[in-house]
């Protein structure tokens, strides 16, 4: 006990002590997650955007799936509010497959149906940034290769994640706690979003420290989701308050931790850090999210 005690402390001395570096990304935009009573997509995006640029965030990538402009055309004003306001848009493939249930031809010709509305909205802006639905690289090392081959060939970077705390899961509580107007519900769906960042930020920075002896530069994944843009003005306090300053997407990935291929082939999505560790046999830190609560809540 004595022991783990010195070690912790060593630990927590020889972190860094200047601000860490955070790059925030939105996936599945035009929309995600169920709305809550008389809450548009558009207002949550203005919500959003409002937001950072009140907190002089800088430019953030909203990576898109075209496909939700099949059943509701209106939802392009979404991207082109996003646009509007200097923010910058990604491929997240059209329809947002998983890259496990999909062959590598039918992967790669949903990424490139996503190409014609990136290339109209982004014009001769850089969109050649890819994130993986569910994050999941693929089950097996041909399929793995294969489409890290196609999107270097087609000029994309990956763009990983290296902070994530499953944001996209308060998302439908808040809107059925919404519709029932429940106060009380809302307020712990608050206590337990901020709570589980504040904890995943310590398992991130934990295994990061462990795998490179230093902090990277973070890419922090979040969703467009109605709780996400409520809570946003709170996760970027938090952030701060945790001493991290915000950069780029392009930035953060110039860290020389992200040219690491772990060559891992994972039937799950992973975030950077968790394939390194599986990598290189290294224990993933104790963690846990408030699954139950969520999916019970306002039931």
């Amino acid at each position: 006990m004595k022991l783990r005690l010195v070690l912790s402390a060593l630990f927590a001395l020889a972190v860094p002590a200047f601000a860490q570096q955070v790059a925030i990304t939105f996936d599945d935009l035009p929309e995600h997650g169920d709305l809550p009573p008389h809450v548009t997509r558009l207002q949550i995006v203005h919500s959003i955007l409002a937001t950072l640029k009140t907190e002089h965030i800088p430019p953030v990538y909203g990576f898109i799936n075209a496909v939700a402009l099949e059943d509701t055309p209106s939802e392009i004003a979404v991207l082109k509010v996003w646009r509007a306001a200097g923010q910058p848009l990604g491929n997240h493939t059209y329809s947002h497959p998983a890259l496990t249930a999909s062959t590598v031809a039918q992967y790669e010709a949903d990424i490139a149906k996503n190409e014609p509305l990136l290339q109209k909205l982004m014009a001769n802006q850089d969109w050649h940034w890819f994130r993986y639905p569910y994050l999941r690289e693929g089950e097996t090392l041909e399929k793995r290769n294969a489409i890290r081959d196609y999107l270097q060939v087609k000029g994309y970077r990956i763009a990983q994640v290296s902070l994530d705390f499953e944001d996209y899961l308060w998302n439908d509580p808040y809107a059925r706690c919404s519709a029932k107007h429940d106060t009380k519900a809302i307020n712990i769906l608050k206590q337990s979003y901020l709570a589980t960042t504040d904890q995943y930020i310590t398992v991130f920075r934990d295994v990061t420290y462990t795998i490179y002896g230093r902090d990277i530069s973070y890419v922090l994944l979040l969703h467009i989701g109605a709780f996400d843009a409520k809570m946003l003005p709170d996760l970027i306090t938090l952030l701060r308050r945790r001493g991290f300053t915000f950069t780029t997407l392009s930035e953060a990935m110039k860290d020389s931790a992200y040219s690491e291929d772990p060559k891992v082939a994972l039937p799950d999505g992973e975030t950077f850090q968790e394939q390194i560790a599986i990598a290189r046999h290294i224990k993933f830190p104790p963690n846990s999210k408030p699954y139950k609560e969520l999916e019970s809540a306002c039931r």
